[in-house]
């Protein structure tokens, strides 16, 4: 998630923004906990949730969101 944040040039608020996209509730300080170094008392792994509904955000951010297909 880390490498993510860097990569996309993304901030706090972008990110909470992003989760809400796919209607998951994260706040500033959850991020802040996740982007620690290891060794801090308050680090905390970035667990499967929180990533998958960071990525699955992340597309509609990015491509907008899926249009049905008309038959």
């Amino acid at each position: 998630m880390k490498k993510l944040r860097v990569a996309l040039s993304l901030t706090s608020e972008q990110i909470i923004e992003i989760c809400n996209l796919v209607n998951f509730k994260v706040t500033k300080s959850e991020l802040g906990d996740i982007f620690r170094k290891e060794d801090h008392p308050n680090f905390k792994k970035c667990g499967d949730q929180i990533l998958r509904n960071f990525l699955n955000g992340l597309v509609i951010y990015k491509r907008g969101v899926k249009e049905e297909k008309q038959a």
